[in-house]
Protein backbone atom coordinates (compact mmCIF):
# COMPACT_ATOMS: atom_id res chain seq x y z
CA UNK A 1 0.00 0.00 0.00
CA UNK A 2 1.43 3.22 -0.80
CA UNK A 3 0.63 5.80 1.93
CA UNK A 4 0.96 9.81 1.30
CA UNK A 5 0.71 12.84 2.61
CA UNK A 6 -1.45 15.48 0.86
CA UNK A 7 -2.87 19.07 2.05
CA UNK A 8 -5.87 20.73 1.24
CA UNK A 9 -6.24 20.96 -2.77
CA UNK A 10 -3.39 18.28 -3.17
CA UNK A 11 -3.95 15.91 -5.71
CA UNK A 12 -2.45 12.47 -6.53
CA UNK A 13 -2.72 10.87 -9.82
CA UNK A 14 -3.12 7.34 -10.34
CA UNK A 15 -1.98 5.59 -14.00
CA UNK A 16 -2.65 8.77 -16.79
CA UNK A 17 -6.68 8.43 -16.10
CA UNK A 18 -7.14 8.94 -12.46
CA UNK A 19 -6.85 11.82 -9.69
CA UNK A 20 -7.81 12.40 -6.55
CA UNK A 21 -7.70 15.70 -5.04
CA UNK A 22 -8.02 16.13 -1.04
CA UNK A 23 -11.32 18.79 -1.47
CA UNK A 24 -11.67 19.32 2.33
CA UNK A 25 -10.36 18.50 5.83
CA UNK A 26 -12.58 17.90 8.56
CA UNK A 27 -12.45 17.25 12.31
CA UNK A 28 -13.06 13.04 11.68
CA UNK A 29 -13.04 13.29 7.69
CA UNK A 30 -11.18 13.97 5.17
CA UNK A 31 -13.64 14.77 1.44
CA UNK A 32 -11.85 13.67 -1.48
CA UNK A 33 -12.72 14.19 -5.27
CA UNK A 34 -12.02 12.08 -7.58
CA UNK A 35 -11.60 12.80 -11.43
CA UNK A 36 -11.71 9.30 -13.51
CA UNK A 37 -13.08 8.53 -16.99
CA UNK A 38 -16.50 7.15 -16.99
CA UNK A 39 -15.31 3.52 -18.21
CA UNK A 40 -14.01 3.49 -14.71
CA UNK A 41 -16.33 2.79 -12.20
CA UNK A 42 -15.77 4.34 -8.81
CA UNK A 43 -17.38 3.05 -5.65
CA UNK A 44 -16.52 3.20 -1.83
CA UNK A 45 -15.60 -0.01 -0.52
CA UNK A 46 -18.68 -0.57 1.46
CA UNK A 47 -20.84 -0.21 -1.89
CA UNK A 48 -18.48 -2.10 -3.74
CA UNK A 49 -18.89 -5.04 -1.23
CA UNK A 50 -22.68 -4.90 -1.95
CA UNK A 51 -22.51 -4.99 -5.66
CA UNK A 52 -19.90 -7.82 -5.32
CA UNK A 53 -22.11 -9.70 -3.16
CA UNK A 54 -25.49 -9.03 -5.41
CA UNK A 55 -23.19 -10.42 -8.39
CA UNK A 56 -22.19 -13.51 -6.77
CA UNK A 57 -26.36 -14.00 -5.43
CA UNK A 58 -27.48 -13.34 -9.03
CA UNK A 59 -24.92 -15.37 -10.72
CA UNK A 60 -25.94 -18.58 -8.17
CA UNK A 61 -29.55 -17.93 -8.79
CA UNK A 62 -29.04 -18.42 -12.87
CA UNK A 63 -26.83 -21.11 -12.42
CA UNK A 64 -30.02 -23.05 -10.20
CA UNK A 65 -32.62 -21.51 -13.06
CA UNK A 66 -29.96 -22.81 -15.86
CA UNK A 67 -30.46 -26.31 -14.12
CA UNK A 68 -34.39 -26.32 -13.59
CA UNK A 69 -34.67 -25.54 -17.20
CA UNK A 70 -32.25 -28.33 -17.83
CA UNK A 71 -34.30 -30.87 -16.39
CA UNK A 72 -37.70 -29.45 -17.61
CA UNK A 73 -35.85 -30.03 -21.39
CA UNK A 74 -34.37 -33.30 -20.65
CA UNK A 75 -32.13 -35.22 -22.80
CA UNK A 76 -29.48 -32.38 -21.94
CA UNK A 77 -26.24 -33.97 -21.05
CA UNK A 78 -24.97 -33.02 -17.74
CA UNK A 79 -21.37 -31.79 -17.62
CA UNK A 80 -18.89 -34.86 -17.40
CA UNK A 81 -22.01 -37.20 -18.32
CA UNK A 82 -22.08 -39.13 -21.65
CA UNK A 83 -24.38 -38.43 -23.77
CA UNK A 84 -27.56 -40.53 -24.54
CA UNK A 85 -26.86 -43.42 -27.12
CA UNK A 86 -27.76 -42.28 -30.96
CA UNK A 87 -31.13 -44.60 -32.04
CA UNK A 88 -29.97 -46.32 -35.38
CA UNK A 89 -32.78 -45.99 -38.22
CA UNK A 90 -34.70 -49.31 -38.93
CA UNK A 91 -32.46 -51.82 -40.98
CA UNK A 92 -34.62 -52.78 -44.15
CA UNK A 93 -34.52 -56.42 -44.37
CA UNK A 94 -35.66 -57.00 -47.86
CA UNK A 95 -33.43 -54.55 -48.94
CA UNK A 96 -35.95 -53.21 -51.38
CA UNK A 97 -35.67 -49.35 -52.29
CA UNK A 98 -38.72 -46.84 -52.73
CA UNK A 99 -38.35 -44.34 -55.07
Amino acid sequence: MLVVTRKLEESIVIGNEIEVVVLRIDRHAVRIGIKAPRHISVHRKEVFEEIRLANIAAAASQEVEIAALQRLIGGVKKKGEAAPPKEEPPSDPGGEQTD
